[in-house]
């Protein structure tokens, strides 16, 4: 078992790479000890953007922390996966300590890149740090206007660096982001980062910067390439492992949680289970950071195409709980932006995007499960005093708790809360 420090035990912990290949001596020892420490429900959660495994683990010693007092009498085990992903160092995460480069975010914002998202990024794209360099002295020296197309062209040789991935639905592409003017998604970015930074001010309370517009194009590369390595390792990773756990612990029952892009990740675990594998009693998806068509049967706007995991939530016996808020403009704002960026578009900022993209570009973590008949819709609350139910799509509206955060992301990584830990546990039926 990983981290003596763990605040709960039996822990395990499950590394990938980002091909999806698994760290064998660690998914031995899960397979040889899960039966040993008697365990008989299984806890394995998947972390979002993260720069290391320090902060994966500080994750999930602060998330796990409440649950055996909420479940006294469980055999509970529990594992953190870890995987290849990462986040800019100026995004603050509620209730951990704010890195330098956050603090100076929020004093004086602007393009240049902290050291520890340099290294990052070079962590990231491995073999294009001739790239990623220029795109720093780019940053840090902005150069007006002129220089934002080369920006742009740089930007999309790390994209293009990442091998394909599974698309949520059938007509999800590239985003257009990547390929349209580089000057206007910068600029469109820039507005949607003045808007989050002062909601409700009037127009031109502030002229938006287009270099912190190119940083955000950046920042949404790495975001793009870190959704497709999600769905890789799910489904070539953390799916067959499932199946070899289930083979060697068949008592053994098994909740996915995930935030983020590891809401994908365990999502697309269960195209990677094998045939007759009916382990995975629950999912619970924290700000789910992918399509919420990903599981359904048809798109309201091409009912001839369904989304990448349609009907998978079928493999759960179980439910599938997604959790979604409004305080979260990583997803509310952002991600739509990015998904989706063309014609009329680039005049909204903030708020005003969702609405005016409409539905086709929404995320898991900004309204929940669509197109799949008979999801349910329950508030916090409800949720927790019992009505969840038994199996199918539930949406959580978690705003009650999911709220905190500050710009660009907003309440994205505001997940460390007691609520949600019993809501996991409430939709495995773990007492």
């Amino acid at each position: 078992m990983a981290d003596p420090g763990m605040s709960v035990t039996p822990y395990w912990e499950l590394t990938f790479d980002a091909d999806g290949d698994v760290e064998g001596p660690e998914r031995d020892r899960l397979l040889a000890q899960v039966t040993e420490h008697g365990v008989r429900d299984l806890i394995v959660f998947a972390h979002g953007w993260n720069n290391d495994r320090s902060g994966a683990t500080a994750l999930y010693r602060r998330f796990y922390a409440p649950v055996p007092a909420l479940a006294p009498r469980a055999r509970l085990g529990y594992v953190g996966v870890i995987w290849p992903s990462m986040r800019f160092s100026d995004e603050p995460i509620p209730d951990f300590p704010k890195p330098v480069a956050a603090v100076a975010a929020e004093t004086a914002p602007g393009p240049a890149l902290d050291k520890d998202t340099r290294r990052a990024l070079l962590e990231t794209f491995p073999g294009r740090a001739p790239v990623i360099d220029q795109l720093v002295r780019m940053l840090d020296e902005p150069s007006g206007g002129a220089g934002l197309p080369e920006f742009g062209r740089l930007v999309r040789l790390l994209v293009d660096a990442e091998p394909p991935g599974v698309a949520d639905t059938g007509e999800e592409g590239e985003p257009a982001v990547f390929t349209e003017d580089p000057a206007t998604a910068c600029d469109a970015f820039a507005d949607a980062l003045t808007a989050v930074r002062s909601p409700g001010a009037p127009a031109g309370f502030s002229v938006p910067n287009p270099w912190e517009g190119a940083k955000e194009l950046l920042r949404q590369a790495t975001y793009y390439t870190m959704k497709r390595r999600a769905g890789t390792v799910g489904e070539h990773g953390l799916g067959p492992v499932l199946g070899q756990l289930a083979h060697a612990a068949p008592g053994v029952r098994v909740h996915l949680a995930g935030h983020s892009f590891g809401g994908r990740l365990v999502s697309f675990a269960l195209r990677g289970l094998p045939d007759g594998v009916r382990a995975v009693k629950s999912v619970t998806l924290l700000q789910g950071a992918f399509s919420h068509y990903a599981f359904a049967d048809g798109l309201p706007q091409d009912p001839g195409r369904a989304g990448a995991l349609k009907g998978r939530q079928r493999l759960i016996d179980g439910p599938l709980v997604c959790c979604y808020s409004h305080f979260d403009s990583a997803l509310g704002t952002f991600y739509p932006l990015a998904s989706r960026l063309a014609g009329d578009d680039r005049s909204c900022a903030g708020s005003e995007i969702a609405a005016v993209l409409g539905p086709r570009w929404g995320a898991m973590g900004h309204d929940g499960v669509q197109a799949v008949p008979g999801t349910a819709r329950l508030d916090l609350a409800a949720a927790l005093a019992g009505g969840l139910p038994a199996s199918g799509c539930v949406n959580v509206d978690a705003a009650a708790v999911v709220r905190r955060g500050g710009p660009p992301t907003g309440a994205h990584s505001d997940i460390v809360h007691p609520e949600l830990a019993r809501l996991v546990l409430a939709a495995g039926r773990i007492t």
